[in-house]
């Protein structure tokens, strides 16, 4: 269904303005060059201090809280790998209560961070449970394709050929053999006011759609892609530029869903083809040109799609008919005198 959703209170960040203070403070444990903690730092910058974060176990809570220390400078919980998305709609219900009461009268922002394998996998059904309630509050999904803080297992966001250790590469085996799970559209399918892929590599995009996001009326979806160096086996100081091969290849495209309404927020002219992104991460090099060509079909496909669902939410208006000229008189025959 679709509708239109109030952004007016949506404050647009440009590159003069840029917001400098991150809630995650330096001194972390993050691996060198971890997409996922950038990300992280660039969610909380646009969210600002008035925040409470409730953090699924993973790789960012690991690195953000080793006893007796921490790297969170705002209101933080650490919860369990399946319910992230339950405490922040308990989060919403207590603010609403406080504020009823007058107890609270600045409302903060509310966001939940969770992995991949705590979104797709363990905590799906308490995030699915969570938006049809309708709290108000942002999901951040930090996808880094497996279950990296426990060994590089594969997840259900793990792309078809990628070598983790539950999905090894072999003479047998090209690796994970399934297909990604699409969450974004999935989230979009509960009729949510706002859901957007974001990318460290396009950071004012990426703290943008976290501005609009936080500031609809309603749960909120933000799935960003997060490289893994250590996982996807390429060097720190590449991370970035993997993240944006990912855009450019078209294997990570980057839109928006308004009120049903689906929008590219980065078009690519020109893509560069799926092998330039797969030879630069070990964990796709087992693969031969017969199945690096699936892949490069799959995207084509992927990116088809969600193109046809651009059109199909944003219909062309109906031009008005011009009247049609009415024809001219015929001229009367003269009379012969």
């Amino acid at each position: 269904m679709l509708r239109d959703i109030d952004l007016s209170g949506f404050e647009k960040i440009t590159a003069k303005d840029l917001p400098t203070e991150c809630m995650v403070s330096s001194g972390h444990r993050a691996c060198q060059g971890c997409g996922e903690v950038l990300a992280m730092g660039m969610v909380t910058k646009a969210a600002g201090p008035n925040t409470i974060v409730a953090n699924a176990t993973g790789c960012m809570e690991i690195i953000s809280s080793p006893f007796p220390e921490t790297a969170w400078k705002i209101p933080w919980i650490h919860v369990a790998f399946e319910n992230a998305a339950a405490v922040a709609s308990g989060v919403e219900a207590a603010v609403k209560a406080l504020m009823r009461r007058g107890a609270l009268k600045d409302r903060p922002h509310i966001i939940a961070f969770g992995g991949d394998g705590s979104t797709a996998d363990i905590g799906f059904g308490a995030l699915s449970g969570a938006f049809e309630r309708g709290h108000k509050f942002l999901y951040v999904c930090l996808d880094n394709e497996a279950y990296m803080n426990t060994g590089i297992q594969r997840s259900s966001s793990t792309p078809y050929g990628a070598s983790t250790t539950t999905s090894p590469a072999g003479k047998k085996s090209i690796g994970q053999h399934t297909q990604k799970k699409n969450l974004p559209l999935i989230a979009a399918a509960h009729g949510i006011p706002y859901v957007a892929t974001a990318s460290p590599a396009f950071y004012l995009d990426l703290m943008n759609k976290v501005r609009k996001a936080l500031s609809v009326d309603g749960p909120s979806y933000i799935h960003i892609y997060a490289p893994c160096p250590t996982g996807w086996g390429m060097p720190g100081s590449k991370s970035i530029e993997i993240a944006k091969l990912a855009v450019q290849t078209n294997v990570f495209p980057l839109y928006e869903v308004v009120g049903g309404r689906f929008a590219l927020t980065k078009k690519v002219a020109k893509p560069q083809p799926v092998t330039d992104y797969l030879k630069a991460q070990r964990r796709f090099r087992h693969l031969s040109d017969k199945e690096a060509a699936f892949i490069q079909q799959t995207v084509d496909g992927n990116l088809d799609y969600l193109q046809r669902l651009v059109a199909a939410t944003n219909p062309e208006p109906a031009k008005a008919k011009k009247p049609k000229a009415k024809a001219a008189p015929a001229k009367k025959a003269a009379k012969k005198k």
